[in-house]
């Protein structure tokens, strides 16, 4: 597949306050892209240098970003988006397939607002649900990504086909959020800053691995109208259309040819219930990686340690 064309997209600055300012530095600059006729793509960008992609997971923003972004600014240019479904990005309702949730196309959201900014090439750091979308980004547009690094996830199909008693009783929202609509999503829009409660603060680092400010960021994103919807839609789609597109990566032996780091936490349930190195091994060609000292959460638990940890491969070669 190809990346769109830098001319097809551009990229809208805006000046207003947002409630999550006193994250970033003064620099960081809020903008937004129409990816799509009525879909625009709300992000940050940071520094100058190299282009990078930070993708945040869920149930977040652009906002797990924070504590990294000072060091990563002062290497590179740093474009940090809100996916589709979050944050400050569009909410479209889903289609009968969930075609427009799949990392497909949550993939091609993120090419465009790079190609606004003028980056036809880049590194991608991304977590959980960023990381699956990086991961089919990389497959399906191997000329954009140069080097990939991705946290605390094995691959969507290793996950999906591995699934153990002690993963589902662990990552219980997968198969919460893939019920038929409306159910999960009138039940998280009954509280929404209970779900990110039950679901961040409860693994292990509890709710005082986050800033207060950021807490406060996610449940506010997470009340906003359509955001249940489309955290349900993404995981509707890796449920099935990514399933499906991983198996057709499968058989016909696709590999990522880039260069790959993954990094997951110590702690967390992916260390637990998969072997991370030897799962993205099957799907990449050239894999290393190291546990972090920490659980889920990366960038906000142990940002210090997941700085020294990539930013010798994110700057190789430059």
């Amino acid at each position: 597949m190809s990346a769109p064309s830098t001319p097809s997209f551009t990229a809208r600055f805006i000046a207003e306050p947002h409630p999550a300012d006193a994250l970033f530095p003064p620099a960081a600059r809020r903008l937004s892209v129409e990816v799509e006729p009525g879909v625009r793509i709300h992000a940050r960008v940071c520094g100058e240098g190299p282009p990078l992609l930070l993708i945040h997971g869920h149930p977040q923003t652009l906002a797990i970003w924070h504590r990294v972004l000072p060091a990563l600014a002062a290497q590179f240019s740093v474009v940090m988006p809100d996916l589709r479904g979050y944050g400050d990005s569009s909410k479209p309702a889903g289609a009968s397939d969930h075609a427009n949730y799949s990392k497909r196309r949550m993939a091609l959201d993120l090419v465009a607002v790079m190609a606004a900014l003028g980056h036809g090439r880049f590194r991608v750091l991304a977590h959980d649900r960023g990381a699956r979308v990086a991961h089919r980004m990389a497959a399906d547009h191997p000329a954009v990504v140069e080097r990939l690094a991705l946290l605390d996830i094995a691959p969507t199909l290793a996950m999906y086909e591995q699934t153990t008693e002690a993963f589902a009783r662990a990552y219980w929202h997968w198969f919460f959020l893939i019920q038929p609509a409306p159910m999960p999503e009138r039940l998280i829009e009954a509280d929404p800053a209970a779900y990110a409660r039950d679901t961040m603060g409860r693994r292990h680092a509890g709710q005082a691995a986050f800033d207060p400010r950021a807490f406060v960021e996610y449940q506010r994103a997470l009340a906003l109208p359509g955001t249940a919807h489309g955290m349900c839609e993404d995981y509707r789609a890796a449920a099935g259309i990514d399933l499906e597109h991983d198996r057709a990566d499968r058989d016909a032996g696709v590999k990522l040819a880039m260069p790959l780091r993954v990094y997951w936490g110590a702690q967390g349930v992916v260390a637990k219930c998969f072997d991370p190195l030897a799962e993205w091994r099957r799907v990449a060609s050239e894999v290393d990686g190291e546990a972090l000292p920490c659980g889920h959460y990366i960038p906000e638990e142990a940002p210090d340690a997941l700085l020294a940890a990539v930013m010798p491969f994110l700057r190789a070669g430059l």
